[in-house]
């Protein structure tokens, strides 16, 4: 902190309104020692030979302009932009309030401006939702809750991100009014300035190091932050403790994050989320913050690379990403930064959403959905590095212009038309795409393309349209598979994954079979070739709320890795992939098999919530069997699985969290045995229930025991006797062991 009478200089244009002069003057009552400063003198030449800069630097540790009405592109720091440039690089720090958070593309601090600068009049108490990710910060530190609330009614003047994410800053915190978690509204922002930031720099060490400064950091509080009038009285101690943590985070050298697809550090992120129970353990979890569709899985160089929809902003579905891990074995794997960012000016300004990658001649390139405005349009990028770590766009993205004109699109509140999501491969000279789609008319619909390069492309019609009650009104992320004679095709239809076996003719899908791919919280998933076989992955979506999601710190996970293939009576087979058993690490002691007495209950300790079961169960006189997974020592807690005589296995979530975290609901699905008993493979991580019945079957559940000591399983038989002729188990290891990453990806915009 620079010895100074003088540590924060209040910006101002034209004299103070009544409400910046009650902001100056509560800093005063803080402690803090403020002067107002007008922009003229902040661009004014200096009579000593000082530039105006250094003048600033030697005087003042932090800038602070609170803007109390909405600013467009011709600002008063427009005016000083220069000299503020230089205050920053010279290891100066700027404090913007209110709507003054949309100053940050004038000053050139950030290339994405706020896309909301407006009257705030919501009504509701408002307050930020800070991210726990970031709960050490000087502003947090202060509060017990993420929740902080900093006004009653009012209309101040706000700035914020919402459809957009910033390219260089970091969202620290989002929105909360009265009862309710907003966390599309982005309010408050950190950015490191200038060229010469050096990373974990503190204040003190902010002078010439090596030739080079430690740049300052810019934090935006777009809050509505109100100290004149009745708005700013109910909530007053809290708004000081904001505004005296963010005056502390930045005279005290609080190490701001750096953005994801920069020099983030994964591993940290990772390992701060590490101590919760409910993250699994071997199943593929982001680092932190979002997670939904796996996207362009391929294998190349010999190495797995799974990308997935991301959102760097916080744990919410909202200014999606492509997230990206890398596996040598399908058992560990490590993280690598951001692949795909929106471009500002380009297609996918909104958002990269879901596609494929394929390999064109030993060149990786992705097709994939971009997002601007109400339109949704496919995009190619090619891979510039043998890590596919960094993606160079196709300069006249997208490669389709609109979607087919003869057909009635579904259009939406959120798009003009529903037209995304990539399945491409090659036949031949020929490429094939899909993508899903919904009809006005009728109901969800995937639709062919061919070409002969991947920039160029004829619709060629509708390959199948579900025209039959209950197919649902659009279809996402198609998908077909040729598994040996027969085609697998599946659509994801909002509720879930459907799957029809036949083959193509006349330009048509013709279905044979007809079926579910998974009965539980499994969706959207993706598929890769691997020499002779077909391994899919599935997004495990959450049955917690919003504001359970946002505490934890991160949301979703994808499915083990499964074999798809055709068994030999034409039935769909699902197995876990084989070098998933690499993963146990200590068998259970466990009795090779039990006889099971109606009503007698056998019940194991695993300590452990990271299991692998497998079992064999043949019910004798038995109406059910019930294998109970997640209990506590005192059964309060457990989520009983439940194989009956009528062929059905259910999952019942009533009790599985004893704080009701989770949907109490039961899923159901029809596993009627293929010649002999029940084969059931479980495998528990966390928050993850995944079934494999008969090898055919599948079901993934979602459920938070809140009892650590909720590692317990139990057998038993109901209304007869039942035997359980094979019982193993296993602890699991750790999917992101090592927590190494590379440095060299960046992410192209």
């Amino acid at each position: 902190m620079v010895a100074s009478a003088e540590s924060v200089a209040f910006l101002h244009d034209d004299g103070l309104t009544d409400e910046q002069r009650a902001a100056l003057e509560r800093a005063g009552d803080l402690g803090w020692t403020v002067k107002a400063v007008p922009f003229e003198d902040v661009g004014a030449d200096s009579t000593n030979g000082t530039t105006p800069a250094g003048r600033l630097t030697e005087r003042f540790d932090v800038l602070w302009w609170h803007a109390d009405r909405p600013i467009g592109t011709a600002h008063p720091l427009a005016t000083v932009a220069e000299t503020v440039d230089a205050y920053l690089e010279a290891g100066g720090d700027l404090l913007l309030t209110g709507a003054g958070m949309a100053a940050v593309d004038a000053l050139a601090v950030e290339t994405v401006g706020p896309d909301v600068v407006e009257h705030d009049s919501a009504g509701a108490t408002t307050g930020l939702l800070w991210r726990s990710l970031y709960n050490d910060h000087p502003v947090a530190s202060r509060f017990d809750s993420l929740r902080i609330p900093v006004r009653d009614g009012g209309e101040p003047a706000v700035a914020r991100y919402e459809t957009v994410l910033p390219e260089r800053g970091e969202i620290l915190a989002s929105t909360v009014r009265g009862e309710s978690d907003v966390p599309q509204q982005m309010r408050v922002v950190s950015w490191r300035a200038g060229k010469g930031t050096k990373t974990g720099a503190t204040a003190g060490e902010r002078s010439a190091v090596d030739g080079s400064t430690a740049a300052g950091t810019v934090l935006g509080v777009g809050a509505g932050l109100v100290f004149d009038g009745s708005a700013a009285g109910t909530f007053a101690d809290d708004r000081d403790a904001v505004l005296s943590g963010c005056l502390r985070a930045l005279t005290g050298g609080y190490d701001h994050p750096s953005r994801p697809h920069e020099a983030v550090d994964l591993a940290g992120m990772r390992e701060a989320l590490s101590g919760d129970a409910d993250r699994p353990s071997y199943h593929l979890t982001p680092p932190a913050n979002w997670l939904n569709d796996p996207n362009g899985l391929i294998e190349y160089g010999g190495r797995y690379h799974v990308f997935y929809q991301y959102n760097p902003g916080g744990p919410f579905h909202s200014t999606i990403h492509w997230g990206h891990a890398v596996s040598d074995d399908l058992v560990t794997w490590t993280d690598e930064p951001v692949a795909l960012s929106p471009s500002p000016d380009g297609p996918d300004r909104h958002g990269c959403w879901s596609g494929c990658a394929v390999d064109d001649g030993a060149t990786p390139r992705i097709l994939y959905t971009g997002g601007h405005g109400r339109e949704q349009l496919p995009c190619l990028a090619t891979a510039g590095g043998e890590r596919l770590c960094r993606w160079e766009k196709h300069p006249d993205n997208p490669v389709i212009e609109a979607p087919p004109a003869d057909l009635d699109l579904l259009e939406t509140d959120h798009w003009a038309a529903e037209f995304r999501d990539h399945a491409v491969w090659r036949e031949g000279d020929t490429w094939h795409q899909l993508i899903g789609t919904g009809l006005a008319d009728a109901g969800g619909a995937v639709l062919h393309y061919t070409g002969e390069t991947l920039t160029d492309w004829r619709y060629e019609g509708p390959l199948l349209v579900g025209d039959w009650e209950g197919a649902g009104a659009v279809w996402e992320c198609p998908e077909l598979l040729d598994l040996g004679g027969t085609e697998l095709l599946h659509v994801s239809d909002y509720e879930s994954v459907r799957y029809f076996l036949g083959e193509r003719r006349n330009g048509r899908f013709r279905i044979e079979r007809r079926g579910t791919l998974d009965h539980g919280d499994f969706y959207a998933p993706q598929s890769l070739r691997d020499g002779d076989r077909w391994l899919t992955w599935g997004w495990l979506k959450e049955a917690r709320d919003v504001s359970a999601q946002w505490d934890a710190g991160w949301s979703g996970a994808l499915s083990l890795p499964r074999e798809l293939s055709l068994g030999p009576d034409g039935r769909l087979r699902q197995r876990p992939a084989a070098e998933l058993r690499e993963l146990r690490e200590g068998d259970l002691d466990l009795p090779d098999s039990l006889a099971l007495g109606a009503g007698e209950r056998d019940r194991f300790d695993a300590g452990s919530q990271a299991l692998e079961l497998d079992l064999e169960v043949r019910l004798d006189d038995a109406e059910a069997v019930e294998l109970s997974v997640f209990e506590s020592p005192d059964g309060s807690e457990q989520t009983p699985i439940t194989y009956s005589r009528d062929g059905t296995l259910t999952v019942n979530r009533a009790a599985a969290s004893a704080d009701d975290r989770s949907f109490g609901g039961t899923q159901r699905m029809d596993v009627t045995p293929y010649d002999g008993p029940l084969s059931l493979r479980v495998f528990l991580d966390g928050s993850v229930v995944e079934l494999f019945a008969n090898e055919r079957h599948c079901l993934t559940s979602r459920v938070y025991p809140t009892d650590a000591a909720s590692t317990r399983f139990s057998l038993t038989a109901r209304d007869g006797r039942a035997t359980v002729s094979s019982l193993r188990g296993w602890t699991m290891g750790e999917a992101f062991a090592d927590g190494t990453e590379n440095w060299q990806c960046s992410a192209h915009r």
